[in-house]
């Protein structure tokens, strides 16, 4: 695929003439169709186009469905441009028939970085499995989604997507950084992520290499990185798919991503990385990560919102690669089972890590399961804690109490306890947004944050309470600056203006 023929600007151009969007694809098929879709099924799409040979129904024919369009409907669509993708490799033709070679699909996002992707054909439709070639560069998947959703979008200057891909973090990353950076050790990789740019209207600077050597000792702003974190044992390096395998042993590539990350980031910079993690026996996987991130210099917050046994990991990769049903499945199976009691890996924690340079003699620390639903995007809550920890960490125990505080717009009280009684068993603050945390509280401390309201300082709100309730108020004092410094660092505090 030469790729080097085809105007794309052109095409950008009749794209948006023909409004092939996602809402409009949306409309044209059904929401219930594009549901299915999503579960990779395409028979319903296909019965609602029907005979229509219109230009948006002709390429949501050939691009998300995969389907054979007819010549003539495509030059219709695309006048001047289909002979030019054929020879570019975008398309391939058969007589008078038309094939997606690639896939070229819409795409949405809430921060502005709608346009198109450019990725191999999605493999799996309507149960058709079969083993992607390993240079197979994976389109927009939910893994690259929920990186999209946890990237803060804070302005920077320069920015490096960490194995692009398809090139989709790039996308959004060139909405708010002056520069970007991405990088892949997949040749087929970085040559559709330039045609997801040209596509775009975006400029990328596309290394080729491992990891970190194509930007050698460079600094960013902002590091993120969905790299091929899926620890599979070591095999044939020709059947190895480099959108989600490395050749380390276990988490290693994680870690040298992580590790990697850290040392190139300018002061206040931020590394997010997608991830798994072996859980090994006899060894927390909070200490294990925590040995990757010693030293950094940076603050850390690792959240692990899924834990799989061995054999549901497993299942889930080897259908992942096509294999289910696959006369290789059992071999393959064993040998995974054989890799994983060779390293003594117990379970596979899968979640994200977020790292910012602040070089605090005492980084904050936080590795936390959290399997709970949470808003999406994530990326303003962790905005928000960066801010939070940040001014925290001015602030002695003293300070903290002579603040004003109050409590986070979208938190509610929550009461439970047994009917007829006149008190409640049980007080809980609960979010809203964001992580959604509760915090179950006791009367003295509900006394405290309920009286945070901008108005008076800790230290008087907690004077006051201590005489209400008849406690000893440097207890109490004690306790309320430990609980404000955690729910203002979670969100469901937030410091008050200082001049009140």
């Amino acid at each position: 695929m030469t790729a080097m023929l085809t105007d794309w600007s052109g095409l950008a151009d009749l794209f948006e003439t023909h409004d092939y969007t996602v809402d409009a694809v949306v409309e044209l098929i059904g929401e219930q169709a594009h549901r299915a879709m999503g579960r990779n099924a395409t028979v319903a799409a296909v019965r609602a186009l029907g005979d229509r040979t219109d230009p948006l129904a002709t390429l949501t024919r050939l691009w998300p469905l995969q389907r054979v369009v007819d010549r003539d409907a495509l030059e219709r669509a695309l006048p001047g441009l289909v002979d030019p993708l054929v020879a570019d490799g975008i398309l391939t033709a058969v007589d008078h028939q038309i094939l997606a070679a690639v896939d070229i699909r819409p795409y949405a996002s809430d921060d502005g970085a709608s346009g198109w992707v450019v990725s191999d054909l999605s493999p799996g439709l309507d149960t058709v499995t079969a083993p992607m070639r390993p240079d197979f560069v994976l389109g927009v998947s939910s893994a690259s989604a929920t990186l999209t959703q946890l990237t803060v979008r804070t302005p920077v200057r320069r920015a490096l997507d960490l194995g692009t891909g398809c090139g989709v973090q790039s996308l959004h990353l060139s909405r708010h950084a002056d520069e970007v950076m991405a990088t892949d050790l997949n040749p087929r990789a970085l040559e559709l992520a330039e045609l997801t740019a040209r596509l775009n209207g975006v400029t990328i600077d596309l290394r080729l290499g491992s990891l970190y050597e194509p930007v050698g000792e460079e600094t960013f702003d902002l590091i993120v990185s969905n790299p091929p974190y899926v620890m599979s044992p070591p095999g044939d390096e020709a059947e190895r798919l480099t959108y989600r395998e490395g050749n380390s042993a276990a988490d290693g590539l994680v870690e040298q991503v992580v590790t990697g990350g850290a040392a190139r980031l300018n002061p206040g910079g931020v590394l997010q990385v997608l991830g798994n993690w072996a859980h090994v026996r006899g060894q927390d996987w909070r200490d294990r990560i925590g040995g990757w991130v010693a030293g950094t210099g940076c603050d850390v917050h690792v959240v692990q919102r899924e834990v799989l046994d061995p054999y549901e990991y497993i299942e889930l990769w080897l259908a992942d690669a096509g294999l289910a049903g696959s006369p290789l499945y059992p071999a393959r199976y064993a040998a995974w089972c054989d890799y994983f009691e060779a390293l003594e890996i117990e379970a596979v924690g899968m979640g994200w890590l977020v790292l910012r340079r602040t070089d605090r003699a005492v980084p904050h620390l936080v590795l936390e399961d959290w399997p709970h639903p949470l808003e999406q995007p994530i990326a303003p809550a962790l905005e928000a804690e960066l801010v939070a920890v940040d001014l925290l960490a001015g602030l002695d125990d003293r300070a903290v109490l002579a603040r004003t505080w109050t409590l986070a717009p979208d938190v509610v009280e929550e009461t439970q306890g047994t009917p007829g009684l006149a008190d409640p068993q049980h007080l809980v603050y609960r979010q809203q947004r964001g992580f959604r945390r509760a915090v179950q509280l006791d009367t003295a401390m509900a006394g405290v944050l309920g009286a945070c309201d901008g108005e008076l300082r800790l230290d008087q709100i907690v004077a006051s309470v201590a005489r209400l309730l008849d406690v000893d108020p440097a207890t109490l004092a004690a306790q309320a600056v430990t609980r404000v410094r955690d729910l203002a660092r979670d969100g469901l505090l937030l410091a008050a203006d200082p001049a009140r």
